[in-house]
């Protein structure tokens, strides 16, 4: 079997912590095992490796998050990337395609495509081993994974099933994606379950679909129609319209931590960075990562975020309405993860015609901001903290704290860490700048 881990979304939910640059999958504030903090990604990783998963793993990215996936990922499995975001059905057909035509799986091989930002317990991924032997019991096209509610949500969608004819699986009757909360409960009278959004079926299932859908199944081709193809989900292009699937119940833990109230509801400590809480504020969380303090008094059930990005402060169970507030704005991201490690933008201020900007940058040990042409006016860095080399138009330096390097356009330039570094970027940028609005690539 094979698991295709999709990592999509915007994010937007967990503003101002996540969004197009750093998803929620990425933000390391859930409890480790050993101590300390993991992220979404990161468990996963681990526990399908615990489970006997790892090794058939492939995640499926957007082309902008490659780097990061990997990172986070420990470049232990294949990353590959969407040219285009396409919902979770192309996504998912993309990783098939790649599967197929790099003879890594065969028509009659099972393929179960999963989010990567999963939050359940080890029984949950154990399931995932009872994919095929189902799929050839019931003579379905599709087996998926469903969990017993906790309570009546409009947040989830719901299974129906119906009355099986095993203990371990379910013929699936119907969907309902996010009812109201009465509907929910008569869901849960008629004993549905939450959609996990987890998917099993033969690779010769998805090859079929797709010619039946008229889209090439070579991955080349399938990659050049990318930016012609509409937004299409694995739910509704393919799971509601089967008549042939099942369900495997999960009786344990699952939580889809899409939002701040079920994202804190997770965590070890009510404040994490600089601020604290104070009086009557019961169920109250902070999690600031500004090096200013943030203090909440004498408020309940709310959520102080604080990040490069902007301030939030929400009631818990009202702070999903800034995904609503965030589509009519498109400000440029002030923060960014990469590959080698991330940047923050200090400040942008204006200079005759032009742009100053200053940028925090930030390096993992031994790794290295790649050799770039300089594009703008001016550039200069000045080393911080750490030591590392500059390369700049051939000729390697020693970059050591207090160390001014300065570029002008056309020099070619790149950064080495042997140490962690942080350095200040001042970059002068005129209209006529190629990247006038890009800062690092991700």
């Amino acid at each position: 079997m094979h698991t295709i881990l999709l990592c999509g979304g915007s994010g937007q939910r967990l503003w101002p912590l996540s969004g197009r640059i750093r998803s929620k999958m990425f933000l390391e504030l859930l409890p480790a095992p050993g101590g300390g903090t993991e992220s979404m990604l990161g468990r996963v990783c681990r526990q399908l490796s615990h489970c006997g998963l790892g090794e058939s793993a492939l995640f499926v990215t957007h082309k902008d998050q490659m780097a990061l996936t990997r990172r986070y990922t420990g470049n232990g499995y294949p990353v590959i990337g969407e040219p285009y975001k396409r919902g979770t059905f192309t996504a998912a057909a993309l990783g098939a395609l790649y599967l197929y035509s790099t003879g890594k799986a065969k028509p009659e091989d099972t393929l179960c495509v999963a989010p990567a930002d999963m939050f359940a317990d080890d029984t949950f991924f154990r399931l995932f081993h009872q994919f095929t032997d189902t799929l050839a019991a019931s003579q379905a096209d599709l087996v998926l994974l469903g969990t017993r509610p906790t309570d009546p949500s409009d947040q989830y969608g719901y299974i129906v099933p119906g009355k099986g004819t095993t203990s371990v699986y379910s013929p699936v009757i119907s969907f309902e994606e996010k009812p109201v909360i009465s509907r929910a409960r008569e869901l849960i009278r008629e004993h549905a379950l939450w959609n996990c959004g987890v998917f099993a079926f033969s690779l010769r299932f998805m090859l079929s679909h797709l010619e039946q859908m008229g889209l090439p199944i070579d991955l080349a081709a399938f990659t050049d129609a990318y930016p012609g193809f509409p937004v299409r989900s694995f739910d509704k292009e393919v799971a509601e319209r089967s008549s042939k699937a099942v369900v495997l119940p999960h009786e344990g833990e699952w939580r889809d931590l899409g939002s701040w109230e079920t994202l804190t509801a997770q965590l070890n400590h009510h404040v994490i960075g600089a601020g604290g809480i104070w009086g009557e504020s019961g169920h109250t969380h902070i999690v600031n990562e500004l090096n200013i303090p943030l203090h909440v008094i004498g408020v309940p059930g709310i959520v102080a975020v604080g990040s490069p990005e902007g301030i939030l402060i929400a009631g818990k169970a009202e702070a999903n309405a800034i995904k609503e507030i965030l589509q009519d704005v498109s400000a440029a991201p002030r923060y960014g993860e990469t590959e080698w490690g991330s940047f923050t933008v200090l400040d942008e201020a204006t200079s005759g015609s032009g742009l100053v900007l200053t940028i925090k940058l930030s390096l993992l040990p031994d790794h290295a901001l790649p050799e770039m042409p300089c594009l703008h006016s001016s550039k200069s860095w000045m080393i911080v903290s750490g030591h590392g080399e500059v390369v700049l138009n051939g000729s390697v330096a020693a970059a050591r704290t207090g160390e001014i390097f300065t570029m002008v356009r056309g020099d070619r330039h790149e950064i080495r860490a042997f140490t962690a570094m942080k350095l200040i970027e001042i970059r002068t940028l005129e209209e006529q700048d190629e990247d006038h609005d890009r800062l690092y690539d991700s």
